[in-house]
């Protein structure tokens, strides 16, 4: 017997393994239940902070924003050979409003935000007309003969305002803005012929004055003669918005012709020379012009009578004084 009363010899050996078999057996399950702790607990971690992040998105997604929008600013010229009716003349444009689909109206300079453009006043009745706000411009008044012939794109910007609150928007809100403008245009070409431009189009709005939509007129049929030739007399082009969403004015700035190379050619008005400005810089009508210049003929025609009249009498004084003078020698 051994000292702890178990027999000595093979059977005491196998007693001795077995309880070496048990105790490793037990460390394994002791390691293998603690990484599954650890995995369990770094699981948990994870589907936490997954959790938690998604439901920072969803909040951020809907919880409304509280930044206020601002209203778009009208945008600068950019070429230095833009039309920009800073001078405040217009005298190459009219409103086109003869046609049967022609909106009424009128033509004016106004300042927006410090920035002065053409403005088609519309008589009011545009949107509930449906009829279309049309302004015709003539390149032979703004570029030589010669630069007429190399016009092959014409930009420009062009606004809209809101003058009556019949927007209504995806909520079927009533607004007062101008909803979403667009429209087209088209010239003369030589032989007599109407080339149609393509379209031009802006977005929706949340204020009474849009942002600049901007257009572009492309005379792709040049290569056969669909263009403005050196002979033409009157170049015109119109600018139209149609599909008018609420009453309001169109407004159009920043006027540039460009070449095949796209280079914008140079402004030679020749129109402003036979349309003087008035003192406060608005742009004076040949009837006004006319009026004026007999009104001044008659002033100095009658300045000159009275002037010969104060000199026949001032001669008769003098000859009257003379004989006077003569009588008491």
């Amino acid at each position: 017997m051994s000292g702890n009363g178990l027999p000595n010899g093979p059977k005491g050996d196998l007693r001795m393994e077995y309880k070496k078999i048990l105790a490793s057996a037990m460390a394994l399950t002791l390691a293998a239940a603690f990484a599954g702790c650890g995995d369990k607990e770094s699981s948990s971690s994870e589907q936490a902070a997954t959790e938690a992040t998604t439901e920072a998105e969803t909040v951020a997604a809907t919880e409304p924003t509280t930044e206020e929008l601002e209203p778009p600013k009208p945008v600068e010229a950019s070429d230095p050979n833009a039309i920009t009716f800073d001078d405040g003349d217009f005298s190459f444009a009219e409103p086109k409003t003869g046609d049967e689909d022609s909106a009424q109206g009128t033509l004016e300079v106004v300042e927006v935000e410090g920035n002065k453009m053409l403005r088609f006043t519309d008589d009011g009745k545009n949107h509930a007309n449906g009829t279309v706000q049309k302004i015709q411009i003539d390149a032979v008044k703004l570029l030589s003969h010669e630069n007429v012939a190399k016009v092959r794109s014409i930009e420009f910007d062009v606004y809209a305002d809101a003058t009556a609150s019949d927007f209504k928007n995806d909520n079927g809100d009533l607004l007062k803005a101008p909803g979403w403008i667009g429209g087209g245009g088209g010239a003369n070409v030589a032989g007599d012929k109407w080339y149609q431009f393509g379209e031009w189009s802006g977005g929706e709005y949340n204020f009474e004055m849009s942002g600049a939509a901007h257009g572009e007129f492309k005379f792709v049929l040049a290569a056969s003669g669909q263009c403005w030739d050196e002979t033409m007399e009157e170049a015109v082009f119109l600018i139209m918005r149609w599909g008018a969403q609420n009453e309001g004015n169109m407004y159009v700035d920043n006027i540039v012709f460009y070449d095949e190379d796209g280079k914008s050619l140079p402004i030679e008005k020749t129109a402003s020379e036979a349309a003087p400005e008035s003192a406060e810089g608005a742009t004076v009508s040949s009837d006004t012009e006319a009026a004026i210049n007999e009104a001044v003929d008659a002033g100095i025609a009658e300045a000159e009578e009275k002037l010969a009249e104060a000199q026949s009498q001032a001669d008769a004084a003098i000859a009257e004084a003379s004989s006077m003078a003569a009588a008491m020698q």
